[in-house]
């Protein structure tokens, strides 16, 4: 297990799944500029680990992440060097972080253990697969600060999980979506106690990391590409894609372990 003694914490294990920790519970681990940075840099580093098949994206405590940190934001305030430009470029670094979850060729399951407000609902949305604690609860925030409800990515993403008609209702609100509701309206893919979601989040992830490694990181960037797509461009991409999985070793082993009924042994050829 390597880990960091930093606001984010880096479990990597030796089943192909790392585990992503924000670790700041004191403010149910609102994000500063300092642990965006951080957390960019990690999955930065992530993105060029072969070893890594799937990541587990979680928060230390009994929350998920509260956003930004607004008190140590508060702090900055009027003082110099924080004008439109240098607010850009941190706007642009803390949406990275979503940009860099869905561009990862590892798939990404959040453990939403708590609440998930602003962009830490944004990271949430972010990733490929949410399981969620009973406790947990989605709420965007900024609409109720005089900000948009837009950030992050969640004006995308949103509508795209659940729907335009509800996305807007959501957002324009900035009403909280508990739990349960997450669970019906197809936000999460499965809701557990909360002594549960990690176990739960490991437990998808060792079925994906189950499959060969070019599978998922493909299936998943064809599924984010797709999104945008036409009918046709997304049935281009399937097929071209499909005709190269064929060219793969693992896929000459997978069928050999078919026929013999026995477990396949990927090599990520």
């Amino acid at each position: 297990m390597n880990t960091t003694p930093d606001a984010i914490l880096f479990e990597d294990r030796d089943d192909g799944i790392a585990i992503l920790r924000l670790n700041s519970p004191a403010t149910l681990n609102a994000l500063t500029r300092e642990s965006v940075a951080l957390l960019n840099e990690r999955l930065d580093a992530i993105a060029q680990t072969t070893s890594v098949r799937a990541v587990v994206l979680t928060g230390v405590g009994r929350g998920f992440c509260a956003g930004q940190d607004v008190g140590v934001a508060k702090t900055r305030g009027d003082g110099s060097g924080n004008g439109v430009v240098e607010r850009m470029l941190w706007q642009e670094r803390y949406s990275g972080m979503v940009q860099r979850l869905i561009g990862l060729p590892q798939a990404v399951i959040a453990a939403v253990n708590g609440p998930a407000a602003g962009v830490g609902m944004a990271l949430a949305l972010g990733a490929d697969i949410r399981v969620v604690s009973r406790s947990a609860k989605f709420v965007i925030g900024s609409i109720r600060l005089g900000l948009l409800g837009g950030e992050s990515g969640i004006s995308y993403l949103l509508p795209q999980l659940i729907g335009a008609s509800r996305a807007f209702e959501i957002m324009l609100t900035g009403r909280t979506i508990p739990a349960q509701e997450a669970d019906l309206i197809g936000l999460a893919a499965d809701i557990v106690d909360d002594d549960q979601c990690e176990a739960r989040a490991l437990e998808i992830a060792g079925q994906i990391v189950a499959n060969s490694p070019f599978g998922v990181a493909y299936t998943k960037r064809l599924m984010w590409d797709n999104l945008d797509a036409s009918r046709q461009t997304a049935l281009n991409a399937e097929n071209a894609t499909q005709i190269l999985a064929s060219m793969t070793s693992d896929y000459k082993e997978a069928l050999a372990a078919f026929v013999e009924k026995r477990p396949a042994s990927f090599k990520g050829a």
